[in-house]
């Protein structure tokens, strides 16, 4: 019997990072931008020139802000300009999820966001796991015609979501693909993968390299993010290599 490939999807917010990612084993992209907030609608320009640069297919976050999920109906029509104007530019799929303000799936809003996307497959992202009952959000997403759930199962990394992920994996069946990420380790995939139920990965491989510019005023703080002070979000290489090997060998 062949063995199942298991693809790797990696989030990037950068030109460098999509090329590295694709240079190194990805598979597909998730185009994000504020990796601050967890990922936002990046800018039609940085797809543009993505799409010129990798034959990977490019998911597109559609996401207006950071904060939470639940969207006002002028929110809501910049996402769907949002989502034509990237249909008009090459974008392969998109990345979204909403919610009412009793934190379960705004089903109503989301099919208004399919049906704009124009048959291009969707992901319900992260918002997913702020979601309290999961098996009758699972079931909606798949009636609503998602092709693929990211969740980290719940947790703020896959390793504490693990149980629900694997009672995921199992009531998804081939309805829809449940798609681990969050801080995903070998060991996890591993884990999720022991009863050959694992399609799909989510996983960054990010790493902040320093800036190249030497700074006259090194005093001074741009980034709200003291960490990040003077250091450039990318991908490693070396990492990436480390998972691709790792899943061919499951």
């Amino acid at each position: 019997m062949k063995k199942k490939n298991i693809l790797l999807e990696s989030p990037v917010y950068t030109l460098e990072a999509a090329v590295l990612a694709v240079e190194n084993g990805a598979e597909r992209l998730e185009l994000c931008a504020d990796f601050g907030e967890g990922g936002t609608t990046p800018s039609l320009g940085l797809l543009k020139v993505i799409k010129s640069k990798v034959k990977a297919p490019v998911f597109v976050m559609i996401r207006p802000r950071g904060g939470d999920f639940v969207y006002s109906e002028s929110e809501l029509e910049v996402m769907k300009e949002d989502i034509k104007a990237f249909l008009d530019h090459g974008a392969d799929g998109f990345v979204f999820g909403i919610l009412n303000k009793q934190g379960k799936v705004n089903a109503p809003d989301c099919k208004q966001l399919i049906q704009v996307a124009g048959g291009k497959p969707c992901t319900f992202h992260r918002a997913f796991d702020l979601v309290l009952d999961k098996n009758t959000a699972l079931e909606e997403v798949i009636d609503l015609g998602f092709k693929r759930i990211l969740t980290s199962g719940g947790e703020n990394r896959v390793k504490e979501g693990l149980p629900v992920l694997l009672e995921l994996l199992k009531k998804a069946k081939e309805r829809v693909i449940i798609l681990p990420g969050g801080g995903l380790m070998l060991q996890d995939i591993a884990h999720l993968n022991k009863e050959s139920k694992l399609k799909e990965i989510h996983v960054s491989c990010k790493v902040f390299r320093p800036s190249t510019m030497r700074g006259s005023k090194e005093h001074l703080k741009l980034s709200q993010i003291e960490e990040t002070e003077g250091m450039v979000l990318t991908v490693d290489p070396e990492l990436m290599r480390e998972v691709i090997g790792f899943l061919k060998e499951l």
